[in-house]
Parts: structure tokens; sequence; C-alpha cells
């Protein structure tokens, strides 16, 4: 948790600070949900507010934000008269429209970024071209989450650790393992399921044919779980 993220207090009024600590949220506050991203962007940049985070699991999600409630009406009537102005709708349209012409440049970058990875031998072309997709699919949407949306590291890494992820989920039982919940447990699973679709993959590059009970062919045929 940063400085300005906090944790539902178990008592109504409160927070709770990334060390334990207990604050109870000024009653000039109000609290600001989740879905207007501009709104919930300027009342963070207009000064001192509180988000609020709930961890489930190993994923953690932003429940809303608390800040003094004169600025966040106050920005939210600046929006609603930005958004009455005339031309508004047509700017938002343009922006729409590059971000969407953006999104599209990026998953044909992406999904060429996983075929080069995959690097199957000529005569399993095909079959390369239609996981490169599968993999793509699913990692490129806006919001998903996954390695391919960082800008951190480079497209080719990213679509490295696409392969090895979607690979992890769709051909091996990684799921449903029960693994103990010892430090290092996870990693070191991961670690050896991603030898193994390392393997798998190397026997494509060299052009071998794999038996019809191959985990690859199988989740590509639409017989396994999606992720």
């Amino acid at each position: 948790m940063s400085s300005n993220t906090f944790s539902r207090g178990k008592i109504e009024g409160t927070v709770i600070a990334a060390d334990g600590k207990v604050l109870t949220i000024p009653d000039s506050w109000s609290f600001l949900i989740p879905g207007d991203a501009a709104l919930t962007r300027r009342v963070k940049a207009a000064g001192q507010h509180w988000i609020i985070e709930e961890k489930k699991g190993r994923k953690t999600f932003t429940r809303g934000l608390w800040a003094p409630g004169e600025t966040i009406e106050r920005i939210r009537a600046e929006l609603e008269v930005e958004r009455a102005a005339p031309g508004f709708a047509k700017k938002k349209e343009a922006a729409a429209k590059r971000r969407e012409k953006l999104q599209t440049e990026y998953v044909e970058d992406f999904t060429q970024a996983v075929f080069d990875f995959l690097k199957f031998h000529p005569r399993h072309g095909e079959l390369a071209q239609k996981l490169a997709k599968a993999i793509s699919d699913h990692a490129t949407p806006v919001g998903s989450g996954t390695v391919a949306r960082t800008q951190r590291i480079p497209i080719e890494q990213r679509a490295e650790s696409a392969v090895i992820a979607w690979m992890r989920h769709q051909t091996t039982a990684y799921d449903s393992m029960k693994i103990a919940r010892v430090r290092g447990n996870r990693r070191e699973v991961r670690r050896m399921l991603a030898q193994r679709s390392r393997e798998l993959l190397e026997r494509y590059r060299r052009g071998e044919y794999p038996e019809d009970s191959c985990p690859l062919l199988v989740a590509l045929s639409g017989k396994a779980s999606g992720e």
C-alpha cells in the first residue's frame, strides 16, 4: 500500500493504513465510487484523498476513494459543464477512434511478436498462427491486467511471458493444483511448468509430429477449459 492507500475499517467511518493504524474519516469528506475515470483522476490530482483497496486472494481491487466532499462536487460540476459544451461529443468520439486504432495496431504487433517467439517449423506454421491469435486474444484486451498490457518490458519479452502464462493455464493442471502455502512453492511450481511448456514448444520448432493427445492441440481444439 502507498501512503494514501487504505483498507476499509472494521468500524464504520474508519480506514486502516498499511501499518495497521486506524484513521477516522473526516466528517466533511465523501466517498467516490469507481466508474467515472475523469472525475476520479481529477479528484486525485486536486489534493488529499484516501484510496480504498480490498484484497481477494492474490488480487487487489480498488473500491473507490475518500476526499473532501466540496472537492468532489466542484470537479463533478466542472466536468458537467465541459461535457455539455458544443464539440465535446465529437472530441470524445475522435479520442475513442484514436484509442481503437492504437489498440488494433498493438494487437497486430503483439500477435506477430508471439508468432516470432513461437518460431515453429514451417510444417506447423498454421498451428503457430492459430496459437498466436489465441494467446493475443486473451492477453491484449484493454484492462485485462495481463503482461501484454505492461509497458515496462519490451514487446518481445511480453510475448514470451504471455505464451508461457497461456500454456500454464491451458496445457497443464496448474489451475486445479493444490499448492502448499509455503514461501517459494508457487514460484517453483510455475518454474517447473514453464520448463515443461518450453520443452513442448521445442518439439514444434523441430518439426516433430505430436500425438493427438498433445495438451497444446487439445487446448486449441477448444476441449480445454478457458482461464
